[in-house]
């Protein structure tokens, strides 16, 4: 009987282990790979910064939210846990170590909210530059125009006070525009500036149309990047919903040898060891997941 439920053990754990990292994971590594195209590094960034971003645009979750959260965890994780060991000490000290994540998945999450609404003030700023320039012919006015309509936010908008700042004090928009591109290191970004850099260094008799094309890519890059969000938002539900039902397949054991028979397990040192193993593998790759879904979505 032994042999059996160790052989049932492992093939669970071998299971876990073979679905995320074949079917799983390195799915998930591919959707969320793909937007690895748009979103930027958010390094220059402290974590306090970040923080403070989020509650200005009202995304941080409230007091209640939290509370709701930390319960719905504990009580899943007692429920869970319970059904494995039947120990209500083991399922305490789960709970505790499952309120411990939230923390962290709080700040995963800010870091995905704060990366987004980067990529939305990027978009904001090349799109609108290019509108400038075309009616003012010159960079830097251009650059005025955009910040003072008032439609960039912090820190962009401060980003680029200080790129006109510097392109006065200097008398050239180099400098400037390696400041821009060290800061945001998108591509669209890069050729938007180089070709303003062309244009104002060499002139350029077609530049309309230049800036006609340039406006075209930037709109096709955010329609990728907005169908990307949604897709990466779709399996990141499922990812999490079969991620659930692989902590239930305990209940499968326990069907194969029968309630009774699973209890008395439960004293064997080596069966325990393997349960939790099952939670922890599972854990751990759910955590890599939710990892993925909010923080890998880093620049070009």
């Amino acid at each position: 009987m032994e042999f059996w439920v160790f052989l049932i053990c492992a093939l669970i754990l071998i299971f876990i282990v073979i679905y995320y990292q074949n079917s799983g994971m390195k799915t998930y590594k591919y959707i969320a790979g793909k937007v690895g195209d748009a979103y930027n590094k958010y390094a220059p960034y402290s974590y306090k910064k970040v923080r403070q971003k989020v509650k200005e645009l009202g995304q941080d979750y409230t007091i209640k939210q939290y509370l709701i959260q930390g319960a719905i965890f504990a009580f899943l994780a007692f429920i869970i846990t319970y059904l494995y060991f039947y120990n209500i000490i083991i399922s305490l000290i789960y709970i505790a170590l499952v309120l411990c994540i939230i923390p962290y998945l709080t700040y995963l999450r800010s870091k995905r909210i704060f990366s987004e609404f980067i990529f939305e003030q990027i978009q904001v700023y090349t799109t609108n530059v290019i509108m400038e320039f075309a009616t003012t012919q010159s960079f830097v006015k251009a650059l005025e125009g955009v910040r003072d309509s008032g439609i960039l936010e912090d820190p962009v908008r401060s980003d680029v006070d200080l790129m006109i700042t510097m392109a006065y004090e200097n008398g050239t928009i180099e400098q400037s525009i390696e400041y821009m591109n060290q800061k945001y290191d998108y591509y669209i970004v890069k050729n938007m500036h180089q070709l303003f850099l062309q244009i104002t260094n060499e002139g350029s008799s077609r530049s309309s149309d230049a800036l006609e094309n340039m406006q075209l890519d930037i709109d096709t890059l955010v329609e990728a990047v907005y169908r990307d969000r949604i897709d990466r938002q779709s399996f990141h539900k499922k990812f999490i919903q079969f991620g659930l039902l692989m902590y239930l397949i305990v209940m499968l054991m326990q069907f194969l040898l029968g309630h009774n028979q699973y209890i008395a397990l439960l004293n064997t040192w080596w069966v325990v060891l393997i349960l939790h193993g099952i939670i922890l593998i599972n854990s751990y790759f759910l955590l890599n997941g939710e990892k993925y879904y909010n923080e890998d979505v880093g620049a070009e």
